[in-house]
């Protein structure tokens, strides 16, 4: 094993240690000092009460941007920049990588596309179709004979299995799709930097005037093609037909979303977002043989820039599925794979600081402050549940009498009591915002539907101890153990009308 190998390899072990690291350094101090254990859960119950204040805050600016913005007609905007004309010149090139999702899920998809502001003729869309799936074919053809018309350009490819250097994984099909598209636009004489390309999941619907709002900031940003453009994804496809256990967890993971908007210098892009078609083809397309391809797609830009690349949040929604199966165990499951599959995120922690040492142009002082960032959001998010909602029992259940005796011992449940009485708070607060961002009541759901959605925030404290630290805890340690995961597939489940 060569030095780089092992300055890697270190890396990889880091975020899963110090994780393991400090739930374990706590179950020993509650065993053998439990004073000094509770004084640390009390700190850390005072600052995650701070936090919470802070991204609650963070949230309600966002929802006001998000809703400041939700009928302007950015087709006029672009049309006002300052270049009269240049918008006229600008392409989208749509990338849907598809696996096993039929035309009840893409054709929801393409036909908001289709529905778009935005100028059909220069919009390309391009459904990229893995080789390896033997139905494949069948719905390639049913799909283009609903859109091959619709568009500027419209082009079905079949990404082979088994390419070298790949993983079967969304990059892999997305960078194949690309280089198709890459071709095509040059035999339209289309200049790459006039094209914005989108990556979409299968099954993200966007809003009308998407492609517009996207325009018009690439339009308007200074060095457009150093940055990545990222709308607020919901998963408000099937929402008010999915399970409250799986509604709840996505309406989280959307609000995550919203508050990491505010928080531009730690913005990543997630999921599906837009970029400059030539930063892409610089950069050498998405990665083939990582599973957080949304993610390192942008700190592949971001070492290529030498750091002078940034995430556009643009607030505006695009919608997708919320994911849950036939049952409940089913659905916990689901659930725990796809937030599992996003925590293996930390696998990008490698990635970019051994790049990061190596680099000897960009600041010292950013490597260090989005080195940092990297590392304490992915330690956070594995231990942040257990500290809150476990660690305060253990100093009483270790320390016995002599501990509830003492006054760190008659106060450390009345802290944790306050912490949850303000997580109920807080709750309510996210109940109110969560309505807000709902689609409308279909009409084949009972209004009733209405009474159970605000009720099932109720299981917020056993939603938290299922995937609040878990699937990070579980991915930092199959890292850290050298076991690389294979991409996990969710399954899109919606009910037909």
């Amino acid at each position: 094993m060569n030095k780089t190998d092992i300055i890697t390899r270190t890396l990889e072990i880091l975020p899963g240690a110090l994780s393991w690291g400090i739930l374990g350094s706590l179950v020993l101090l509650a065993l053998f000092n439990p004073v000094v254990c509770a004084v640390i859960v009390i700190v850390f119950d005072l600052y995650w009460i701070i936090r919470t204040v802070y991204l609650t805050m963070l949230l309600l600016i966002a929802r006001r941007e998000l809703f400041k913005c939700k009928d302007r007609d950015w087709l006029r905007c672009c049309q006002n920049v300052r270049e009269p004309g240049r918008w006229n010149t600008m392409y989208h090139l749509v990338v849907f990588p598809v696996y096993k999702e039929g035309p009840e899920i893409l054709t929801p998809s393409l036909e908001s596309i289709r529905k778009s502001s935005y100028p059909k003729d220069r919009i390309i869309v391009i459904l990229s179709f893995e080789e390896r799936n033997p139905a494949a074919a069948r719905t390639a053809k049913i799909m283009e004979a609903e859109f091959k018309d619709s568009f500027g350009a419209y082009l079905t490819t079949f990404h082979p299995a088994g390419l070298p250097g790949e993983a079967p994984t969304k990059g892999a099909n997305a960078t194949w799709a690309a280089k198709q598209g890459k071709q095509l636009i040059e035999q339209r004489a289309i200049p790459c930097e006039d094209v914005i390309v989108s990556c979409f999941d299968a099954d993200t619907c966007s809003e009308p005037h998407y492609l517009a709002c996207v325009t018009y900031h690439f339009l308007t940003a200074p060095k457009p093609h150093q940055a990545s453009y990222q709308p607020i994804p919901v998963y408000n496809n099937n929402v008010w037909h999915a399970p409250s256990f799986a509604r709840l967890v996505e309406i989280s993971s959307s609000f995550s979303q919203m508050i990491e908007s505010m928080r531009r210098e730690r913005f990543v892009t997630f999921s599906s977002h837009s970029m400059s078609f030539k930063t892409l083809i610089d950069i050498d397309y998405w990665p083939v043989d990582m599973i957080s391809d949304d993610s390192v797609i942008y700190w592949k830009a971001y070492l290529f820039y030498k750091s002078d690349y940034r995430v556009v949040p643009l607030y505006i929604t695009v919608s997708m599925d919320i994911a849950y199966s036939h049952n409940f165990i089913q659905t916990i499951l689901m659930q725990y794979k796809q937030k599992r599959r996003w925590a293996w995120g930390v696998e990008n922690f490698p990635y970019v600081v051994s790049r990061f040492l190596t680099d000897r142009e960009m600041p010292f002082t950013r490597k260090v402050r989005r080195s940092y960032h990297l590392l304490e959001s992915h330690v956070t998010w594995a231990i942040w549940a257990i500290m809150v909602t476990l660690m305060p029992s253990l100093p009483a259940l270790f320390g016995g009498m002599r501990f509830a005796q003492i006054p760190i011992g008659y106060n450390l449940p009345r802290v944790t009591g306050t912490l949850f009485q303000f997580t109920f708070i807080v709750s309510i607060v996210w109940v109110l915002l969560s309505r807000t961002i709902l689609p409308p009541r279909p009409a084949d759901v009972k209004w009733t539907k209405n009474i159970v959605m605000l009720l099932e925030w109720f299981i917020v404290p056993f939603a938290i101890l299922i995937l609040g630290s878990t699937p990070a805890l579980d991915a930092q340690t199959r890292l850290m153990l050298g076991k690389r995961m294979k991409f996990n597939v969710t399954e899109k489940r919606r009910k037909q009308p």
